[in-house]
Formats: structure tokens, C-alpha cells, sequence
């Protein structure tokens, strides 16, 4: 009994750090990370999605959204079920996308992106981000402040 507890013991050790080196395989915000790379890695998450583990690239993009955002979507499986639903989840496994600027100043700057879904149809989304001002570990960060509803361009064939 007490070598399958130490057996049980050590799996559950190797459990916990297999997951926390995989959460530290995310990046987070830093004040050197420009505003088009944030959108960049927040794509480059979602076209991959499980690739760390199940939903990283979710919590890729959860990381890098504005606090006032996440104010309005709720805690990250709020963000999940979000993602998941009938109004983003084109962006889930993508082929492909592009991220064009539209316009910036010294705190924000907003991008037109476009998908190509795995379903070969692509779509269009407005995504604004915004450098942080306020005291802490955010401050100076480029962060999401908005994604737009998507707006379908029609099939790739």
C-alpha cells in the first residue's frame, strides 16, 4: 500500500510540473512587446489552440486583454465559452490571417484582421489595442481593449 501512494505520489509530481511548465510556455505582457506583435501573438494562439496544452492559445489571448476587457467578458472560462461561441469561433484552429494597421497614436492602435477559418471562409475583425497607464506590472503594456463582431467575406474557393 505504501509503494502505490509514493507511485501515486510521484505521478501527481510529475502532473503538476509537466502543467506549470507548460503555462510558462505562454507569453506575457511586457512594455517591449509592440502593439502589432500583441495582436500577432494573440493569433498566432488561436490558430493553434491546443498546441501547449488544451485551450493555450485562449489564455494566450486572455493574457494579453485589457483589464477593462476582461472586465466585460467575464473570468477566463467566461472568456473560454466566449471564444467557443457562435461569434468567435472561427478564430479557433484558423488557417491563416493577416493583420493590417488602420490608424495609431502613442496609446492605442487599431488593426484590420482577416481569417481564413478552417472551413475555408474568411472573416473580418477590427482589433484595437491600447498601452496601459495605470501603476503595476501592466503599466506601459499594449493590451486588447476591443475585437469587432465579425464581418464574413465570403469562401475562399
Amino acid at each position: 500500500m505504501l509503494k502505490t501512494l509514493q507511485i501515486i505520489f510521484k505521478v501527481l509530481i510529475l502532473v503538476l510540473i509537466s502543467i506549470s511548465i507548460s503555462k510558462a510556455e505562454l507569453l506575457k505582457p511586457n512594455n517591449q512587446i509592440k502593439p502589432d506583435e500583441v495582436v500577432k501573438i494573440q493569433l498566432s494562439g488561436l490558430q493553434k489552440n491546443d498546441s501547449n496544452f488544451k485551450d493555450s492559445g485562449i489564455e494566450q489571448t486572455w493574457n494579453f486583454a485589457h483589464p477593462n476587457n476582461k472586465k466585460v467578458t467575464g473570468p477566463l472560462p467566461n472568456f473560454k465559452r466566449m471564444l467557443k461561441g457562435d461569434s468567435y469561433q472561427m478564430m479557433i484552429d484558423h488557417l491563416s490571417h493577416t493583420i493590417t494597421k488602420l490608424g495609431s497614436s502613442d496609446n492605442w492602435a487599431q488593426f484590420e484582421v482577416i481569417i481564413l477559418d478552417k472551413n475555408k471562409i474568411y472573416h473580418k475583425f477590427n482589433w484595437q489595442v491600447e498601452k496601459y497607464t495605470e501603476d503595476g506590472e501592466l503599466m506601459n503594456c499594449w493590451l486588447t481593449t476591443m475585437v469587432s463582431n465579425p464581418i464574413p467575406l465570403g469562401s475562399s474557393i
